[in-house]
């Protein structure tokens, strides 16, 4: 008889992984793979966006953080009533929300999960105005609601760490955990820049993105003026923002297609 050599952790890997749990992304109904919890994934962030913060230079001005804070609000708030009112509020309780202006000519923005929400004064003069910033906090903000910082997490742990929960790793191995959550939120290998998201996951918030930008309000039409001028800055330097978030014409073609659908959820606000 043959003898069964497959190792015992990848047997034990494998038990792991078919007890994971199945999340689904709001709006869009995709099943994702899941085996974080919000509340570990967040603390793991969180930590990692404190110590950007402690290093960061805030905007000193203070009209424009005051736009970047209304806007991050206005999509906030919307995104918590379509929530709230499709049973889905629970996804929430975990959610602490900021949205910050980083004084930095760089022209980037990201978000953490559980809230945190960057954008660099560099962004400012690409957007324009309130609604061309809307279309990029939109986006960041889809990326925390659709949970992708814990999806990416979960595949890590299951490639690197057979699929231990990720608290059981910060109690037994916390110097791995950290560099994993290092690995996935990028923050603690090139200060203030995320890792590209993969193909799916930007797709997928740009969508919810247009559609969280116009429950909020602002016209999701403007997303294509912004996105046309993103990619036009690579023909000078290349913004920051296009290493994790590509603008291409395909990209830009998608985007297009699905702004009918968020067209529907669109109320015109009085004022900006």
């Amino acid at each position: 008889m043959k003898k069964n050599n497959i190792p015992i952790f990848l047997l034990l890997a494998v038990m792991l992984l078919s007890l994971a749990s199945c999340a689904t992304v709001p709006i869009t109904g995709r099943s994702q793979f899941s085996i974080v919890s919000d509340a570990s994934v967040t603390a793991l962030s969180l930590q990692q966006y404190q110590e950007f913060m402690g290093q960061a230079k805030l905007s000193g001005d203070a009209s424009q953080a005051a736009v970047v804070k209304r806007v991050g609000n206005r999509i906030q708030r919307a995104v918590e009533q379509y929530l709230t009112q499709n049973g889905m509020a629970d996804q929430l309780k975990d959610y602490n929300w900021e949205f910050s202006l980083v004084d930095d000519k760089q022209v980037n923005a990201w978000a953490m999960p559980g809230g945190k929400v960057v954008v660099y004064s560099g962004l400012l003069p690409i957007v324009e105005d309130e609604p061309g910033l809307a279309v990029v906090i939109g986006h960041e903000v889809a990326h925390v609601i659709a949970r992708h910082g814990n999806e990416r997490m979960s595949h890590e742990l299951a490639r690197q760490m057979g699929g231990v929960a990720l608290s059981t790793a910060l109690s037994t191995s916390p110097a791995v955990a950290q560099q994993l959550g290092m690995q996935v939120f990028g923050l603690g290998s090139q200060l203030g820049v995320m890792l590209p998201f993969s193909r799916l996951h930007e797709a997928e918030a740009d969508r919810m993105g247009l559609i969280f930008m116009a429950m909020a309000g602002y016209d999701p039409n403007k997303a294509l003026v912004v996105w046309q001028r993103m990619a036009a800055q690579k023909g000078t330097s290349t913004p920051e923002f296009l290493s994790t978030h590509p603008a291409d014409e395909t990209r830009i073609r998608k985007i297009q297609t699905f702004i009918p659908e968020a067209m529907r959820y669109y109320r015109p606000a009085s004022i900006y």
